[in-house]
């Protein structure tokens, strides 16, 4: 059956559907050796689809992945600068996972990778609104009229983003560790939220996401998410 290039490259898991229609602009698919278009269709059982120069499968086993992310590594699967990325930490894994959004290089805590475009979409669409829960070392002066100023909506790189919820859960010798709960996820955006009302983060760590949550993984270590955490995410 003849299906969305986008759609059949988002069900074989190799990216989410959003990130298939990029590469689709950018010419790096093609169709019978034809570079394909936005909006062309294709039957996978009759047409060779190429990704990268590379075959679409769509029988790939579907993996669900919880990383405890360690400072230093990068969740870009393709780094100019040669960085480590998150994915040389998941030994055994022989299906290629992708990042289910961002944490920045010096961030760590709670990171998803899967194969599964739709269960992907379905965790960073905007209008799901999974709450994601940050602790966050911060310094600077005046932590609770800072803190008040964070649950407040505020404007970043254009985007008016919703308040957080805000909580300071210890006081440091020169600053403290707040847990910061938002449901947008922008880029870097409890930094720029920091940074904005004055607070400079030192370190920050996703704890949970949604109804997962760390637990006990330690840094670099991941776990496979069971039937019940992926119908909960999903929705069913």
């Amino acid at each position: 059956m003849r299906e969305r290039l986008q759609k059949l490259i988002s069900a074989s898991g190799l990216m989410s559907r959003r990130v298939a229609e990029a590469a689709i602009e950018e010419g790096r698919v093609s169709v019978n050796g034809k570079t394909a278009a936005l909006g062309d269709r294709a039957d996978p059982e009759q047409d060779r689809i190429l990704v990268d120069g590379k075959p679409l499968s769509v029988t790939e086993r579907k993996r669900y992945i919880l990383l405890n992310k360690p400072r230093g590594y990068v969740t870009t699967l393709s780094d100019e600068k040669g960085r480590r990325n998150v994915t040389q930490l998941l030994t055994g894994v022989p299906e290629r996972v992708y990042p289910v959004g961002r944490l920045d290089m010096y961030s760590e805590g709670l990171l998803l990778l899967t194969n599964d475009g739709d269960f992907a979409n379905r965790v960073m669409h905007p209008s799901h609104e999974i709450v994601k829960v940050y602790e966050t070392w911060v310094s600077g002066e005046r932590i609770e009229e800072k803190a008040a100023l964070l649950r407040r909506p505020m404007e970043l790189d254009g985007y008016r983003i919703n308040p957080a919820e805000v909580s300071i859960e210890q006081k440091t010798e020169n600053g403290a560790v707040l847990q910061i709960r938002i449901r947008e996820g922008r880029n870097r955006q409890v930094r720029k939220m920091c940074g904005k009302v004055g607070l400079k983060v030192s370190r920050l760590c996703r704890i949970r996401e949604g109804e997962l949550s760390l637990g006990e993984l330690q840094p670099g270590q991941w776990r496979e998410l069971d039937e019940n955490e992926i119908k909960q995410v999903l929705g069913i």
